[in-house]
């Protein structure tokens, strides 16, 4: 690639002749506040209409500002990124965007970790000196998500994420001049959309605009009724991320302390949705090795690959992009429906109560389960399996509203029977990790050997696109592997053109998969807290003394007095659902 040579703030610096000035510029360490500008895993995605310009530079023999984040470097070009005028233009443009933005700052979900606050402090705006009227839209409130436009600075970085990243195509600016928003089409709800709810525009707004509806208080006011019994399932991705709102490092395993939190906060039952992880892999698995076997029969009417379904936001991508392929997936509930479906149905029996006495509440690394949780088709008579869905950022702030000491809390162990699982359940958080899982036992079930090795490396990494075969005795099982919905599609594409042919298909909506939730700590695009939240979900699998899902004796014992056999008609009535393909707009 050709290089460039260009000097910044008298820095001399080469770059390929397709860098940005932003991008020579943080190559020389020299920094330039964006606030639309998308770094995700170290990939720029160039907002080409530099909505925002708080990133303007001055460049030599230009007699206009520049904004750094879309303007291409030229040989011999010259930028001044701290020159009066660039600070004079990036104020002005700063108090242009308070002067339309609510004051509501000391309640905002935003506080603390708002990037238009924290540019305000950094320029030392103490007063905004234009005052006219400020836009006023109406609040969008979905089972997962809350628009409030008011606060929108029109950065467009969510719809950077949803368009170009996820592929989903809901956001995009509509109208014009002062009422002009990002929105979906004919700016209609989230709900009516073909919004996946994967929350990644979440986790992308540098403001208050795009927000998880909140349900802590929802959960605090079922811990205190009398009349209910609470109890509480929580995901693997959330104990190597928890961690990170109470000052510890990246991939701090907080396991133990998540659960005596959680009794401290007053939940009557502390369990595991990994239990709930080595359930799916058991039906999921026994579907996928019925499949395979009639497939390999040369039975014309199998439907293969077998493709996951433990991700909601990738469910609603399929109902809507790819309604063709709506019999392919498994029928597998997701882990979070299948304790729900257990809880209230086994669980509920085992003391003595009825379902409606009964709460679920999970804690999930996804905005999506808020939504899956409210689906008619996981309710009974109108009562769901779980009742409420909170993120792990809620659960940060519950037990900051407890007032509980997190990082001092001693390290206890889930209740059982629903809480004890293997390293196979455990390493549903990470992209990769239900296929790994799945294959620990189909290679058991289909050969009738032990499996020595139990770590699959081909399996893991968290390259959007990969493609790995697992030998099976005789059989080559060609497996895809796909995280973010971007990669999902593409992948997808390659299957219906003909292009790549799989066994089996795991896809994740979302970056490096659960540890990349809508719902987690932000990580705001870094490679590095992914990596490190990804290792702590394998440390902790290579430490379980059980790390294959059928080998879980709580499970052994489900099915023995419960369930009868995987994928039994009473299995199938609690632990399997239906989709439906959806009207794409």
């Amino acid at each position: 690639m050709k290089m460039l040579n260009i000097t910044v703030d008298g820095k001399p610096v080469q770059v390929p002749e397709n860098a940005t000035i932003l991008a020579a510029a943080k190559s020389v360490g020299v920094d330039i506040p964006t606030l639309c500008h998308l770094n995700l895993h170290n990939i720029d995605y160039v907002n080409k209409s530099a909505s925002c310009r708080i990133c303007v530079v001055e460049v030599e023999g230009r007699r206009n500002l520049a904004p750094a984040c879309a303007t291409p470097v030229t040989e011999g070009m010259v930028v001044r990124t701290n020159s009066v005028k660039a600070l004079n233009a990036r104020k002005v443009v700063l108090e242009l965007m308070l002067s339309d933005h609510p004051k509501d700052c000391l309640v905002c979900a935003k506080a603390g970790d708002c990037e238009l606050q924290d540019l305000a402090e950094k320029f030392g705006i103490r007063e905004v000196r234009f005052k006219g009227e400020e836009s006023q839209y109406r609040k969008d409130y979905s089972p997962a998500i809350l628009r409030d436009m008011d606060k929108c600075i029109m950065c467009r970085r969510c719809e950077t994420m949803c368009n170009e990243v996820q592929s989903v195509g809901v956001l995009s600016g509509v109208n014009r001049g002062f009422t002009s928003v990002v929105a979906p089409a004919f700016e209609m709800n989230l709900i009516d959309s073909t919004c996946t709810f994967c929350g990644q525009c979440v986790a992308v707004c540098p403001v208050g605009a795009l927000t998880e509806q909140d349900h802590t208080w929802k959960v605090v006011e079922e811990i205190s009724n009398p009349e209910k019994v609470v109890i509480v399932q929580t995901a693997p991705a959330v104990r190597a991320a928890l961690g990170e709102e109470f000052g510890m490092a990246p991939g701090t395993l907080v396991t133990g302390k998540l659960v005596a939190a959680l009794r401290r906060i007053g939940f009557d039952k502390v369990f595991d949705t990994d239990f709930a992880a080595d359930l799916t892999i058991m039906e999921e698995g026994t579907e996928f090795l019925d499949r395979l076997n009639k497939f390999l029969a040369g039975d014309k009417e199998v439907k293969m690959p077998i493709l996951t379904s433990c991700c909601p936001g990738w469910v609603k991508f399929f109902e809507h992009q790819f309604p063709e392929l709506i019999d392919v997936p498994s029928t597998a509930k997701s882990p979070q429906q299948m304790f729900g479906a257990i809880a209230k149905s086994y669980f509920a029996e085992k003391m003595g109560i009825s379902r409606e006495k009964l709460v679920v509440v999970s804690i999930m690394p996804c905005l999506a389960k808020k939504y899956e949780a409210a689906r008619d088709e996981f309710k009974v008579n109108g009562n769901p399996d779980v009742d409420l869905s909170i993120s792990t950022r809620e659960l940060a702030s519950l037990i900051k509203k407890f007032n509980i000491d997190f990082k001092n809390l001693p390290d206890e162990e889930f209740d059982n029977p629903l809480g004890e699982s293997t390293g196979a359940g455990v390493i549903f958080g990470a992209t990769g990790g239900v296929i790994e899982a799945a294959v620990r036992t189909a290679y058991e079930l289909q050969t009738g050997k032990t499996l020595e090795k139990v770590d699959f490396e081909q399996l893991r990494g968290l390259e959007g696109v990969r493609k790995a075969t697992v030998k099976m005795d005789d059989l080559e099982l060609k497996i895809g592997i796909a995280n973010g919905l971007g990669s999902a599609r593409k992948l997808l594409e390659e299957v219906k053109n003909g292009k790549e042919q799989f066994h089996a298909i795991e896809i994740m909506a979302c970056p490096g998969g659960c540890i990349g939730g809508g719902g987690q700590p932000y990580h705001h695009g870094n490679m590095n807290i992914l990596k490190k939240r990804a290792e702590a979900i394998y440390r902790e699998d290579a430490g379980k003394p059980i790390r294959k899902s059928h080998e879980n004796p709580y499970i052994k014992e489900l099915y023995e007095t419960y369930l009868g056999k995987p994928c039994s008609e009473k299995a199938h009535e609690l632990l399997h659902t239906h989709y439906f393909p959806k009207h794409k707009i």
